[in-house]
């Protein structure tokens, strides 16, 4: 019985902290640039995403929304 009870509290802790993947990574592109100084530019003059961008390329919005975020934070 105490070992059920161990192999279950064990069990329960493994699957509590999913693997996230961090994603692509942006950091020499010139969109993700773009996102972060606009995202910096927004925090500083505490605005919330002043300049609405649009980017014909997926990759390139998903890179600039990205930058946007991070430099946000």
């Amino acid at each position: 019985m105490a070992a059920a009870m161990v192999l279950g509290v064990s069990a329960g802790s493994i699957s509590a902290a999913p693997f996230q993947d961090p994603g692509p990574d942006y950091s020499k592109n010139k969109t993700y640039q773009q996102g972060m100084r606009d995202g910096k530019s927004d925090h500083t003059a505490n605005k919330d995403h002043s300049k609405k961008r649009r980017y014909q390329k997926d990759e390139d919005q998903k890179a600039y929304e990205a930058g946007y975020q991070k430099g946000r934070n």
